[in-house]
């Protein structure tokens, strides 16, 4: 299927690795011009050489987005953009009553007001023009929330309302605002995070064993592919996603068991 994305230009934040760089590599497959955004230099340069599509184009961002300042930075240097996906997430496992005020607020500044901020200058310019696409990553601990990451699963959460609540601003035009839900994914922090549940046994072991005792319900029994979310958010970025708006999309491998 042909995207269309030819001539637009999408702002990944966080894509110098993980599933943000597959989203970034997904959205270049299909033409579109990347930012790619990353904490360093050499992080960016990295990820663009890794990315190796013949004639695709890349603008590299050095921001933190997760801070006020760099989100600032960030609109300044790129003043608009046809695709916003805010990627940006971190996450922990700790205890409830061990989660202190601090690591609250750090959650909080990083998984929703980066995405805030950016949508507040982004999505006002798409709504102006009448289009524009702005995806936000969220996990599928934003419907099923982990006792472990009670504080990560609370931003999830408020990712999905925020999400819709955006989604409504943009009717009557070619605007769409939706979220997409990964499961566990194989990426490096995943995979470090799986390790330290399972320390001593091979990476594939550890894997099998965290999804068989971890997170039993998953139907695909694996650990989901980051180029498999890089692939469905691309297609929400498209024109062919125009009647999607103001959706959860769950790509968790079927680890929720609910019917909607």
């Amino acid at each position: 299927m042909q995207l269309e994305l030819e001539g637009k230009t999408a702002l990944v934040t966080a894509s110098s690795n993980g599933i943000g760089l597959e989203i970034a590599r997904s959205l270049a497959n299909e033409g579109a011009t990347i930012v790619i955004n990353g904490r360093t230099d050499a992080s960016v340069k990295q990820a663009i050489e890794n990315m190796n599509i013949p004639g695709a184009e890349f603008i590299s961002l050095v921001s933190d987005t997760g801070t006020e300042a760099g989100c600032s930075a960030t609109c300044l240097q790129v003043s608009e953009v046809d695709i916003l996906v805010n990627n940006l997430g971190i996450y922990e496992a700790v205890g409830f009553f061990d989660e202190t005020d601090e690591s609250w607020q750090k959650l909080f500044e990083v998984n929703i007001m980066s995405g805030v901020r950016l949508a507040r200058h982004y999505l006002n310019g798409m709504l102006k023009r009448g289009q524009g696409r702005v995806v936000f990553i969220s996990s599928e601990s934003g419907i099923s929330p982990a006792p472990e990451m009670a504080h990560y699963s609370a931003t999830k959460t408020m990712q999905l309302g925020i999400s819709r609540s955006l989604a409504e601003l943009t009717k009557g035009t070619n605007v769409t605002v939706n979220c997409v839900l990964p499961g566990p994914t194989r990426t490096a922090s995943v995979q470090k995070f799986i390790q330290q549940i399972f320390p001593g046994i091979a990476l594939k072991e550890a894997e099998r064993r965290f999804m068989s005792e971890n997170r039993p319900t998953s139907l695909i029994n694996r650990l989901i592919d980051p180029r498999e979310i890089g692939d469905i958010v691309a297609f929400l970025c498209s024109s062919k996603a125009s009647v999607i708006n103001g959706s959860c999309i769950r790509a968790e491998g079927g680890l929720v068991r609910t019917a909607f």
